[in-house]
């Protein structure tokens, strides 16, 4: 898991999974160029990187935005004259009757995570090339392998990031890049007010049904503790060996369903 000297770069990493990432690749001794729509998110990262012993920059564009992405890419290897991971996690869910989901819906939704998706890794695919090596992660979902009731659109959209990622896997390990994705089931604060919107009986029963389906302590995991250390093994060399794998982080939830 010694990522000191990696140089990465983490999509979303101004909030939620993501910013625990950040905060744990800092720690490590990582240089991470963060990418993220938020306009708070160049104060974040300027904190995190005072905290040291790694270093942080940030960068303001969206996933779906081919030119900003690649310009964000761009000068993050510039300035730390390299690349050696991607962490792309930037994404969005909404919860919607598959029947009743627009156009508009679906865009959004699959634009973001799955066209992003394709966007992030393409624009740092030449980087790595270039280098011979690289590792890149790509969050996905349970929704993505079970799908989640009432939400058609996310569960489609991170179907898709899975099958991109086995199929980039394969093609662009001849360049010594190895791409894996991981699908967590993480407390974030996303989750935190969905709860916080529940009326008690509601909350007692999404509990009581959290508990029969995540065999490990019967809640969503924590992002530091649980999800964070995944990440850094991932981009390590450590994993040198693994390519084109799921790994879900999420207590068994996946496997008990």
């Amino acid at each position: 898991m010694d990522v000191r000297g990696k140089r990465v770069i983490i999509t979303g990493g101004a909030s939620g999974i993501a910013a625990a990432a950040v905060r744990a690749f800092v720690a490590a001794g990582a240089s991470v160029g963060v990418i993220d729509v938020s306009e708070s998110g160049a104060d974040f990262v300027d904190q995190i990187a005072k905290d040291g012993p790694g270093t942080a920059i940030f960068f303001r564009a969206s996933v779906t935005d081919r030119a900003a992405m690649a310009a964000a890419v761009d000068a993050t290897v510039a300035k730390f004259e390299g690349l050696d991971a991607l962490v792309h996690a930037a994404g969005v869910q909404q919860y919607k009757p598959a029947e009743d989901l627009t156009d508009e819906d679906w865009e959004h939704v699959v634009g973001i995570n799955a066209r992003g998706t394709m966007i992030a890794n393409q624009s740092v695919f030449a980087h790595m090339k270039a280098a011979g090596q690289g590792s890149i992660v790509n969050f996905a979902s349970a929704a993505g392998l079970v799908g989640v009731r009432g939400c058609a659109h996310y569960s489609a959209s991170k179907g898709a990031v899975l099958a991109w990622t086995r199929v980039i896997a394969q093609d662009w390990g001849r360049y010594g890049i190895r791409t894996n994705a991981v699908a967590p089931a993480i407390w974030t604060d996303m989750y935190q007010r969905t709860r916080d919107r529940l009326q008690p009986d509601e909350l007692a029963a999404h509990d009581a049904g959290m508990a029969q389906m995540i065999p490990l302590g019967g809640r969503l995991g924590d992002a530091t503790q649980d999800m964070a250390p995944v990440l850094l093994f991932l981009v390590s060399d450590g994993s040198r060996f693994i390519n084109g794998q799921t790994i879900p982080v999420d207590g068994g939830l996946v496997m008990s369903r």
